[in-house]
């Protein structure tokens, strides 16, 4: 990658306290996953922030016209597309167009087994395309370097009795065209999201972790939506101007409310 420098991502699990056999303290229980923002395709990158740019009040962006009045809680929800299969534990099934593209990266990152490798393992392999070399392996390496920050073993499954549940508040997808492709087949997927966590008494989540960012690249490829980190797609990927359901800046940068069908 020439003089890129490639900076290794920094995970931080905060506020989980477990003892061996994988039983929890009391307190609170949340994960934080911090990662610096590298160019090489590596882990899925750091997000947008507050003091990312904001878009020029007399330009027309990606969300159209200028409209300060248009916010994101203001405008018309995306409803995702029902998924129509599983695979590894993984939805699959989505249609070939935007829409489709980020549903599919929606439904993985909510069901995404971050601290299960074995589970983890099975999604991905449903999911990633045969051409993002390494991939799989670089994400499972994550997973189990979080779990050993949390104090469990490298490999084995999630915590017993605790429970994760994760929302995607709201996403932003931007297509990435290079030579020879089709337009639309590629797409980068910003989430905004939310994670709440349930433990083995059942008691809610006193600090959940909230508005934290993710994206992924999805590419069209043998009938589904795939995830990559092919470095032709890697380096064209964009940064957001940070959500806010209250902001006409994120609506202007092309952020939508995402809800699933009833």
């Amino acid at each position: 990658m020439d003089d890129r420098k490639a900076r290794r991502a920094k995970l931080r699990l905060a506020g989980i306290g477990v003892l061996a056999g994988a039983v929890l303290t009391a307190g609170v229980i949340g994960v934080v996953v911090a990662l610096d923002d590298d160019d090489e395709p590596k882990a899925p990158s750091a997000g947008p922030t507050a003091s990312s740019a904001k878009p020029s009040p007399s330009g027309s962006g990606k969300g159209g016209l200028w409209n300060p009045e248009m916010t994101p809680e203001k405008a018309n929800t995306l409803t995702l597309s029902v998924p129509t299969g599983q695979k590894g534990g993984a939805s699959t099934g989505f249609p070939h167009n935007a829409k489709g593209a980020v549903s599919a990266a929606v439904y993985f990152w909510e069901e995404y087994a971050f601290l299960d490798d074995q589970k983890a393992r099975q999604q991905l392999e449903a999911v990633v395309s045969p051409d993002a070399a390494g991939y799989i392996d670089e994400q499972i390496s994550e997973v189990r370097k979080t779990r050993e920050t949390a104090g469990l073993p490298p490999s084995g499954p999630a915590p017993a009795g605790i429970t994760f549940t994760m929302n995607v508040n709201a996403a932003r997808s931007t297509s990435i065209i290079v030579d020879g492709d089709t337009p639309g087949d590629v797409v980068q997927v910003w989430m905004d999201y939310d994670r709440y966590a349930t433990g083995p008494d059942g008691g809610s989540d006193n600090d959940p972790l909230k508005g934290e960012a993710q994206d992924f690249i999805v590419k069209w490829q043998d009938g589904g939506w795939k995830l990559t980190n092919e470095p032709k797609y890697w380096k064209k990927r964009s940064s957001p101007v940070a959500y806010a359901p209250d902001s006409p800046y994120a609506t202007q940068d092309g952020w939508v409310q995402v809800q699933h069908a009833d």
